[in-house]
């Protein structure tokens, strides 16, 4: 498996990212490791961690939704099964959303970085993976109520109290990461996004720009949409659909691969270096995706698929 250090251009000013970020180029999502949480599916989603391990993934994703809390309560079983393995991993983590109806009747579902939600979240989070400080810790919507010196201030908090190494945001658009770095004492070392195939906003809103200039590393969650799975709120018609797979095959057959790992080149062939979410719960699945990095995916071929994604060529 290809690691690479999550801060861009792999020469970060402060050494200590070098050492504390050395990620798998591919990152382990643990949203659906337990299933319907039988305990068959539970056990599944063990045997699934253990063989993203194998597969040399050092770094996973939870947050604190995820099953309704039990994603990380099961990733704490395989740690307190297998110590040892902490000192190996990334891990991080993320909070800010609500559920409907959480504390009271009329609650509506949320987004909320105060002080004390955040903080509390935190420790949610340590509690159920049994570890005392997560690698990174994530914002995982904007609220549209943030307080950037409030959200600075609790980052601040919990990194001198030891619970967290480093900080992050997920689906934050390029404004309001900069308006909360600005308030901040220490870098925002990631932002993970949706991209893939049906959603190329980050390519044209600015985003991965703000990337490579500001050192973040983007991740890419739900990086198969559109093309192993159905993407997020499709747009796409069936003549897209079918234009779409007919290049994607092509390349597949090019390649000698899975058409999937072709997404997947293509994301990583980007100068962002973007790191892609792998959220199966299938082994041969976990262990294929890294046959991406045996791919020498071209220049010529990213811009053949962007071309068939839209259907016309670029200006």
């Amino acid at each position: 498996m290809q690691k690479q250090c999550l801060v861009q251009g792999n020469n970060p000013t402060n050494k200590e990212y070098e050492a504390d970020l050395t990620s798998s180029r591919l990152i382990y999502g643990c949203m659906r490791i337990t299933g319907d949480n039988s305990a068959a599916d539970r056990a599944k989603g063990k045997a699934a961690i253990r063989a993203a391990i194998d597969a040399g993934y050092n770094h996973f994703d939870h947050a604190d939704i995820y099953g309704a809390n039990e994603c990380e309560r099961l990733f704490g079983e395989i740690i307190k099964e297998s110590p040892s393995l902490r000192d190996q991993m990334i891990i991080t983590s993320k909070a800010g959303i609500r559920p409907k109806r959480d504390m009271q009747e009329y609650a509506p579902t949320r987004y909320d970085f105060s002080q004390s939600y955040i903080l509390n979240s935190v420790d949610g989070c340590l509690q159920r993976l049994g570890i005392d400080q997560l690698d990174m810790f994530l914002l995982h919507r904007p609220d549209y109520l943030m307080d950037i010196h409030e959200v600075a201030e609790s980052f601040a908090i919990l990194k001198a109290a030891g619970k967290v190494k480093h900080f992050g945001v997920s689906n934050f658009t390029p404004s309001q990461v900069t308006a909360l770095g600005s308030a901040m004492s220490m870098p925002l070392v990631a932002n993970q996004i949706e991209i893939n195939i049906h959603n190329i906003n980050s390519l044209l809103d600015g985003t991965l720009d703000q990337c490579q200039q500001d050192n973040i590393c983007p991740i890419a969650w739900c990086p198969l949409g559109g093309v192993a799975y159905p993407a997020w709120g499709n747009t796409f018609t069936t003549d897209d659909e079918f234009r779409i797979k007919q290049e994607f095959d092509l390349q597949a057959q090019k390649y000698e691969c899975e058409p999937w790992l072709i997404m997947l080149a293509w994301l990583i062939k980007h100068p962002a270096n973007i790191f892609p979410i792998i959220g199966s719960t299938t082994p041969e699945r976990i262990r294929a995706a890294t046959q991406v990095f045996e791919l020498s995916y071209t220049r010529d071929d990213w811009y053949r698929l962007l071309e068939a994604r839209n259907g016309e060529s670029v200006p």
